[in-house]
């Protein structure tokens, strides 16, 4: 337990001021409701029961007769008790509502912070751990977890405090009115209690689970609604919805189980709540017979007791929800956890010449299985060398699981190889920043990602201030300029998210348009014309072919007509480089690259001596 509140404090730090002045204003109000039943008992006991102050007397009772000038004073002006009741009512509220914007405005504070770290971190998690991760769950932990925590420190860290200040305030007035009573109203607070208590190291279990089952729900959504297009194209609606029952009835059961938990404490505790009423008034009720307490007096138990009840049974509430966020704060604690891709000390002098696009790599090993490196030859690369001139062109191609796109992924530090050196102008890559790299690199992925903006803020990804002129060069040369004019808004088009209003072939233009007009000293083209007809093809390379020499270029792809014009290419298979050489050296020898260009040629003069005989 108090290492949670260890955990609820640490996050209040920057905001310890305005909880500070809240509970302030807690107190304030707490001291002025309660001085509205003590102003009810002095109206019964000596206004309308016309009794005269003795030495039994509390002292409240006498300040407060004192400060009405007297109890004669008070039976002639009636009309005081009631509008020093108002006041007090109105100037609590006053306060109420200033606790309440202080407690908001510190929460909210939180909150964004929260969220703002979580973003940053999440963007400098390594990309091994992004493939391990369920984007539904993280953005549960990001949304929904985050507003749990901002809930219970908007609210229940202030009813916390209220009970507290409740209680702490009551007891002792009450004392002094009468200490029997008090003992008789306080006797079931003990068990309300402690059962408070083991309720919620019950339900912070059962909400944990609850939270699990939610972010597997969300995750089926986020999946579904990503693959839409897929669903409907292969008629998946039945499946889709079988796939979402089972989360669903899962995160059913959950819920309902710590409703069904809730609902005994509400019941119990209402009975014992109503249980403490009904002695304090039988008890007081009997003394009041007797004349051992006045009936102004058990006004002012039994009020006192309405304000305190309710606040102490309402700390089951508060428990469960303090259990709900400290399962949430852990579970955002568990991403803030993970360490960011590590950075190498800084070095201005590595970083101080920019770029002029020679690589070099040499024995290149890597694997996606495990930190530890295959013995056997079957990571992802094996053994590759090679080296890359200045504005060189090279094209890279081998079969599926060849390692051509892990390689991409290695020259821009998405990971980190386990053996090997890859260098940049001499310089060893992995003592290079991350950011650094990335900004000497433009890269077509091999799934373009467009982001649900205009065309012009897509393209300026990698160049924010690049002026138009430039803009519609880099279009030009991606072969969509035309294709974006056409549009009805042009380049202040907004596409829908992940650029789902253009076609594959047009998201791939305007990503080569983005990679071209970041102006890097490498360009790395993973599979890009993959998606665009022949034709758009052979254009989209004349206009990388004039820019030739600007930068280091490596290409990947798999129809060889992309590759002819490469100033030399490799051939991977299995990780290691098989060939390696000019299109023309490559076809002469026997070989993978013979083969392919055999077997795409001849599907393409069949398919061409078709469309004549028709």
């Amino acid at each position: 337990m108090f290492s949670h509140l260890h955990g609820i404090w640490s996050l209040m730090q920057g905001h310890r001021l305005r909880y500070g002045a809240a509970l302030a204003c807690l107190l304030g109000a707490t001291v002025l409701n309660y001085g509205v039943p003590l102003v009810g008992s002095v109206i019964i006991d000596f206004a309308i029961s016309a009794k005269t102050p003795d030495a039994d007397t509390s002292a409240p009772i006498r300040w407060l007769l004192n400060l009405f000038g007297g109890a004669e004073h008070l039976r002639d002006n009636l009309w005081l008790a009631p509008v020093a009741m108002v006041l007090l009512s109105a100037f609590g509220g006053v306060f109420s509502y200033l606790k309440g914007w202080q407690a908001s405005v510190a929460s909210d504070g939180i909150a964004r912070r929260l969220k703002d770290q979580l973003y940053d971190h999440l963007n400098h998690l390594p990309a091994r751990h992004h493939d391990q991760s369920d984007t539904g769950d993280l953005v549960q932990r990001c949304t929904s977890d985050v507003e749990t925590a901002r809930t219970f420190l908007a609210s229940q860290v202030m009813d916390v405090g209220n009970a507290l200040i409740l209680a702490g305030t009551a007891l002792p007035l009450m004392l002094m009115l009468n200490v029997p009573l008090t003992l008789v109203s306080f006797s079931l607070l003990g068990p309300i209690v402690i059962y408070a208590y083991v309720y919620f190291r019950k339900v912070r279990y059962i909400f944990k689970q609850v939270d699990e089952a939610e972010g597997m729900l969300t995750g089926v959504v986020q999946e579904n609604l990503t693959g839409i297009r897929v669903v409907r194209a292969f008629s998946r609606h039945d499946h889709e919805r079988q796939k979402f029952a089972t989360p669903n009835a899962l995160y059913r059961d959950r819920a309902l189980k710590m409703l069904r938990l809730m609902s005994w404490y509400w019941s119990i505790s209402d009975i014992v709540a109503l249980s403490q009423l009904g002695l304090t008034l039988i008890v007081g009720a009997h003394w009041v017979a007797t004349g051992e307490v006045t009936v102004g007096v058990l006004f002012a138990f039994l009020a006192y007791l309405g304000l305190m009840l309710w606040p102490v049974r309402m700390m089951g509430r508060i428990l469960t929800d303090l259990g709900k966020a400290t399962v949430a704060l852990t579970r955002i604690r568990e991403i803030l956890s993970v360490e960011r891709e590590p950075e190498p000390p800084a070095n201005a002098q590595l970083i101080a010449a920019p770029l002029s696009g020679r690589l070099a790599v040499r024995d290149l090993h890597f694997s996606h299985a495990a930190s530890d490196l295959p013995t056997d030859g079957r990571g992802a690369l094996n053994g590759v060398s090679f080296d890359v001139h200045p504005g060189e062109t090279l094209a890279i191609l081998g079969p599926s699981g060849s390692g051509k796109s892990t390689l991409m992924h290695l020259l821009l530090r998405l990971y980190d190889y386990q053996h090997g050196s890859i260098q940049f102008d001499g310089r060893e890559l992995s003592a290079l920043p991350r950011k650094w790299v990335r900004e000497q690199i433009g890269v077509v992925m091999q799934e373009p990602f467009l982001f649900s903006k205009s065309l012009r803020d897509n393209l300026r990804l990698g160049h924010g201030s690049a002026p138009d002129p430039e803009i519609e060069s880099a279009a030009r040369a991606a072969c969509i300029h035309d294709t974006i004019l056409s549009f009805e808004h042009g380049y202040d088009t907004v596409i829908g998210e992940r650029g789902i209003t253009l076609s594959g072939g047009q998201r791939q233009r305007v990503a080569i348009a983005r990679a071209v007009l970041k102006r890097a000293p490498v360009l790395i083209l993973d599979d890009a014309l993959s998606a665009v007809d022949a034709e758009t093809e052979t254009m989209i390379l004349d206009a990388l072919k004039s820019r030739r020499g600007r930068s280091t270029t490596l290409v990947i792809a798999h129809r060889l007509a992309t590759l002819v014009h490469a100033d030399r290419i490799i051939v991977l298979e299995h990780g290691r480089i098989i060939q390696t050489g000019t299109h023309a050296e490559l076809s002469a020898q026997d070989g993978l690259y013979r083969r392919l260009w055999q077997i795409q040629t001849s599907v393409e003069t069949d398919f061409q001596n078709e469309l004549q005989t028709k």
